[in-house]
């Protein structure tokens, strides 16, 4: 398995989150090109046709505590190619990179995984799970929960980026679609309506000052984000319906939270897109201290699979672990350095192997 050209195929295949086909096809090429290497593996499939995954792993004894490799193969998408130095699904090679859409978030980081079961010795208990839709929520994880709580997980690397340095945990999310409602008039006599955009606007300019953040010593404090806005149709009728779509990072349950939007005068009605608990995994664990990286002391800024996966691993230790830059991570010119694959590639191995003789 040459880890490059499985890194260049993968990036250059457009796996957007929403849009299974492609993120299928893309579980299918990562498990060919495993059983190619290691026929001996044995895969289940997920039957979601919104949401697919896939899980591959060495056949040993289930009872056995497995180290589970989860990966997610979908991306964000390209809002503006132009903007780009070259094409952003190219997979071009330079400079000791390759550049393009989730090179860095995470298809680097799921050849690593890929490579490192691949190499591994089959009585080695180790897993590599495949998702799709991360970025929207982990829906991917989400529809493979079931069958992963039938395994027996002893440790889990989340191969996300973070320049091969080992992250104990992140924040949660709560994301929530907020509305306000009003009445329909001429906007020549507003008088005789009631606008919703200006209900939402009077909600977005207190929440800074009354949302009720909370602050924990290793995650942080809270933030929200209103990140979408929309009211109205056309400039003149008032508008009778306006909706923001915020995304708040938590450190807690996000029940406070949801109770303080839900509980504000103007609000008509908030829906719940996206629901995921923090995830943080003790400095001292002793799977940890063996990990050949420098431990983070600070937690990802971003939220991964992790907050799915920590409900079903019954409280086996959780890092996020992997191949590449954090800052380039959704952003143009998005990009990995082969330097950091290949490390990441020789870690996850050396990992599997010390996991596989720990018994």
């Amino acid at each position: 398995m040459d880890p490059v050209a499985l890194l260049r195929e993968l990036v250059a295949r457009v796996t957007v989150s929403g849009e299974a086909g492609p993120q299928r096809n893309a579980l299918g090429l990562v498990t060919e090109a495993l059983l190619e290497r290691a026929p001996h593996l044995e895969v289940t499939t997920g039957r979601d046709p919104d949401h697919p995954w896939t899980l591959l792993r060495t056949p040993t004894d289930p009872g056995r505590p497995q180290l589970l490799l989860a990966c997610h193969v979908d991306t964000v998408p390209v809002p503006d190619p132009g903007r780009w130095q070259s094409d952003p699904f190219g997979a071009d090679l330079d400079a000791g990179r390759v550049w393009g859409r989730g090179a860095s978030d995470m298809k680097a980081g799921l050849v690593a995984a890929a490579v490192a079961l691949g190499s591994a010795d089959p009585e080695t208990p180790i897993a590599l799970l495949l998702t799709s839709d991360e970025e929207i929520g982990s829906k991917g994880a989400a529809a493979a929960a079931a069958a992963l709580a039938e395994q027996r997980i002893g440790a889990v690397v989340v191969p996300e980026a973070t320049g091969n340095q080992v992250v104990l945990g992140h924040r949660g999310a709560l994301w929530l679609a907020v509305r306000t409602a009003g009445r329909a008039a001429h906007g020549s006599t507003p008088e005789r309506g009631h606008n919703a955009v200006l209900d939402l606007v009077a909600l977005l300019g207190r929440v800074a000052g009354q949302l009720p953040l909370r602050t924990d010593p290793f995650l942080g404090t809270e933030t929200w984000n209103p990140g979408v806005v929309a009211g109205g149709t056309v400039p003149n009728v008032v508008p009778d319906r306006a909706e923001v779509l915020v995304d708040m990072r938590t450190v807690a349950d996000g029940g406070p939270l949801l109770a303080w939007w839900r509980a504000q005068p103007e609000v008509a009605d908030v829906e719940v897109r996206v629901d995921l608990p923090p995830v943080g995994t003790p400095a001292d664990d002793p799977w940890v201290a063996t990990l050949p990286a420098p431990v983070l002391p600070g937690p990802a800024t971003y939220f991964t699979d992790a907050s799915v996966l920590g409900a079903v691993v019954r409280g086996a230790p959780i890092v996020v672990w992997g191949p590449g830059t954090p800052a380039v991570m959704h952003a143009v010119d998005e990009y990995v350095e082969l330097a950091e694959l290949e490390q990441a590639t020789a870690a996850f191995t050396a990992v599997a192997a010390r996991w596989g003789r720990a018994g």
